[in-house]
């Protein structure tokens, strides 16, 4: 009998490091991502170290504190009052966060970073952020 090993019985599986491995995996993970899905995990990743709810996890009636990027911003008047509405997004959902008897806000604009603070309410299937604290993240964090 003979004691040599081939490389594809699993034998020599110890000789290899694996970090290269899981480098290389990552590095095709991110090659192989869309632009979106890349953006997605970033601001997921931005939502964490912020300490902010994830909008995917948010539920009707919930005081929360989320943060995202603005996608749009459009003056829609509610009940012949101005609003402010923008649609936030944190890679995980959407939220509308609306502005009552605002027609501009400075810094307020789309692919702004922010971080909103209130009470999450259900509108026609949507979570919607009334009136929040908001805090704009700096520019040069974007």
């Amino acid at each position: 009998m003979s004691s040599v090993r081939h490389p594809s019985d699993g034998a020599d599986s110890g000789d290899r490091p694996e970090k290269p491995v899981g480098r290389f995996r990552r590095m095709l993970d991110r090659l192989s991502s869309s632009q979106e899905e890349l953006h997605s995990a970033e601001l997921q990743q931005d939502a964490e170290a912020a300490g902010c709810t994830k909008i995917g996890d948010c539920g009707d009636r919930q005081i929360v504190k989320v943060t995202g990027t603005l996608r749009t911003v459009t003056l829609r008047p509610r009940a012949g009052v101005p609003a402010l509405e923008a649609e936030l997004f944190d890679g995980t959902a959407a939220l509308d966060v609306v502005w009552l008897g605002r027609r501009s806000i400075i810094g307020i604009e789309p692919g702004r970073k922010l971080i909103a603070s209130g009470r999450i309410s259900m509108s026609h299937g949507r979570r919607v952020l009334f009136n929040p604290k908001y805090e704009l993240r700096p520019l040069g964090q974007e």
